[in-house]
């Protein structure tokens, strides 16, 4: 009977080969006991990425949703805060100016005056909150203020009443003025036009579209800014006529504060819409996440007892290895 034997060169070879199959299998059954996930994901598919490739374009889709939804929803919140600090000075002021007009109290009037001025300009601030180095309320043109100071307000709203010798008249001239497209919408506000709507989900869209522009705001500035004229000499002298104007500029920031009141509610809305959207973009990534999991995870049992049966060969084989490599024509004979 012929023997048949392998030459040494051969024989390293196969090893060398056998060697590196068992660490390639290795490195694949640690990364599924690791991570749970086939390594081999063309063995998993059979070959057919069609609904792998859908189920992962839909997760990339989604987390973009996630994203846009998050900022869009952080945006509006600080909108949402503004406004109240703006609504809640509003109602104040309101309440104080005519209280002070009724007991037509000159000094009375002048602390209140003195207080619009003061919320006049935190309300101008606040309009030009910012969120991402953007500013919430000007629109498109988000690197700009949505709005000028209360100075270069006021300068230009006393330029328009020069010639008013009456409450009546100031709060005509001031009418106007808000009215006026080279007014306010030029002169205070600073931004852009409205942003356009954004989605938020596989089949839905928001837009905030609030700006310092919006007639809600611009009514509710206009009321501060009647009873700043006081601080800043209106019909000074003239005490009768003080307190008219007083109790016009607090029933226009009561007048203002319906629609006012109705912008935030529109504004809560777009937020209710963004949060319902994020629980279904969540839930829908859950169901995305499973249906992959189901295609490409693997039994960790499973996976680590070959793992553990592909480190025992290579050992063997390395101690194989190792023996012949010692062997000599004197341990032969």
């Amino acid at each position: 009977m012929t023997q048949m034997t392998l030459g040494d060169l051969t024989q390293s070879k196969l090893f060398g080969h056998r060697n590196a199959t068992l660490k390639d299998s290795i490195t694949n059954l640690s990364t599924e006991v690791t991570t749970g996930l086939t390594a081999k994901t063309t063995q998993a598919v059979r070959g057919d990425y069609s609904m792998l490739s859908g189920i992962e374009a839909s997760l990339t889709q989604l987390a973009s949703f996630k994203r846009v939804a998050s900022e869009t929803g952080a945006m509006a919140n600080h909108m949402q805060l503004a406004l109240t600090s703006i609504s809640n000075s509003g109602s104040a002021l309101s309440i104080s100016l005519l209280s002070a007009s009724t007991n037509n109290s000159p000094t009375r009037i002048n602390v209140v005056a003195a207080d619009a001025d003061q919320r006049l300009q935190a309300a101008l601030a606040a309009l030009n909150t910012k969120f991402g180095g953007n500013s919430v309320f000007a629109g498109t043109a988000t690197d700009h203020s949505a709005v000028t100071d209360a100075d270069t307000m006021m300068t230009a709203l006393q330029g328009a009443i020069t010639g008013a010798v009456s409450a009546s008249d100031i709060g005509t001239a001031v009418d106007v003025w808000f009215a006026d497209p080279a007014g306010y919408g030029a002169t205070v506000y600073q931004g852009g036009a409205a942003q356009g709507s954004v989605d938020i989900s596989p089949d839905q869209r928001v837009q905030l579209g609030v700006t310092a522009k919006d007639p809600a705001i611009a009514a509710m500035l206009k009321g501060m800014a009647i009873a700043t004229l006081l601080q800043r000499g209106a019909l000074a002298g003239d005490d009768a006529s003080r307190a008219d104007l007083a109790k016009r500029a607090g029933e226009a920031l009561a007048r203002a504060n319906v629609p006012f009141v109705e912008l935030m509610a529109r504004l809560g809305t777009a937020e209710a819409t963004i949060i319902s959207a994020g629980v279904r973009n969540e839930a829908e990534k859950t169901s995305l996440e499973t249906a992959r999991l189901s295609l490409l995870s693997v039994d960790p049992y499973e996976a680590a007892s070959k793992l553990q049966e592909a480190q025992t060969q290579l050992e063997t084989l390395y101690s194989v290895t190792a023996r012949m490599a010692r062997l000599s024509l004197v341990n032969s004979l």
